[in-house]
């Protein structure tokens, strides 16, 4: 007798049916991953669609909130009183927090950079516990950070002026100085570790001193690094209003000391135009750092990619 074929399973409905074609869609190894896209744009869709709210009441030419009644820049310049640019308050919380954002800026990325070389050079005991401390203010709650800087600038260091984020060594400017040192460290020193040892030592091996090497060497790589940590600094500072709110007098309100004082009392939607404004400082720093590093990744593969054509002319 002659072994008869086995019998194929008979083709269920699930392949052919939407459901099923759906699923192997998404199951599909040799394609893109559909499902984390789509979670992304979701994400992002939940965080940034309430932000384009609030930015389109800025633009209202009228006094509501909740209707739009028009596009306008009445919140903006047009408005006599209630705009951002002729009422006084908001002009001024505005002007503060610039100012404040500049020089917490101006100090803390130099004091960074300093930190960030030490800690990456030192192999010494008590490397261990700096590098701690140089982490502490990024895991410690920034309200214990307002209180303990409201204290210690309240009890011990009683000659330095509460508010005026105009000065420099203002307690509100050292106080966010404090806690923005650790982001300048971080970006440096990732910046370093990147780098390595071996473009100084083959400075010094040339006749550089180590002064020398860390000038002309060193700095112009970390230039890109260093920027891009001014303006991480300058966007967290210009919103920053835990430790503002603890180191302020009535006479230096910031933009969100001021949003927060008055949204609950008589909103307008010139505070969503003020806060517009801050947004776009925040995103304009922010993206200026990463055109200025994309400009110097493809500047150096430019360059290598240089170095290796004239090297391979060269063996010909």
């Amino acid at each position: 007798m002659s072994a008869e074929a086995p019998a194929l399973p008979a083709p269920t409905s699930r392949g052919s049916s939407l459901a099923g074609r759906f699923g192997d869609w998404l199951r599909n190894p040799w394609g893109k991953p559909r499902a984390l896209v789509a979670w992304t744009w979701l994400y992002m869709a939940w965080s940034i669609v309430p932000v384009l709210i609030a930015v389109r009441i800025g633009f209202n030419t009228g006094r509501s909130r909740s209707t739009f009644q028009g596009f306008g820049l009445r919140w903006y310049t047009q408005d006599p009183e209630l705009s951002v640019f002729h009422d006084e308050s908001l002009f001024q919380a505005l002007v503060h927090s610039l100012q404040l954002a500049g020089w917490v800026m101006v100090v803390a990325t130099p004091i960074g950079v300093a930190l960030a070389l030490g800690l990456a050079r030192w192999r010494g005991r008590g490397s261990g516990p700096a590098n701690f401390l140089m982490l502490f203010p990024l895991v410690t709650p920034e309200i214990v950070m307002g209180v303990s800087l409201f204290l210690v600038f309240d009890n011990l260091y009683k000659a330095v002026p509460f508010g005026r984020p105009w000065l420099p060594w203002s307690a509100m400017t050292l106080g966010l100085v404090t806690f923005s040192i650790s982001y300048v460290v971080i970006v440096v020193r990732g910046r370093l570790f990147a780098i390595g040892k071996e473009y100084e030592e083959a400075a010094m091996d040339l006749g550089a001193s180590p002064a020398q090497a860390l000038f002309r060497v060193l700095f112009p790589l970390l230039l890109p690094a260093i920027f891009a940590a001014a303006m991480i600094v300058f966007a967290i500072t210009i919103d920053d209003f835990v430790i503002s709110a603890f180191l302020c007098v009535e006479d230096c309100v910031t933009v969100p000391i001021k949003i927060y004082s008055t949204a609950r009392l008589a909103p307008s939607p010139a505070l969503n135009a003020l806060a517009t404004l801050m947004l776009v400082a925040s995103l304009g720093a922010i993206t200026l750092a990463v055109l200025v590093q994309r400009r110097f990744i493809r500047k150096r593969e430019t360059a290598e990619h240089s170095a290796v054509e004239d090297f391979a002319r060269l063996e010909i």
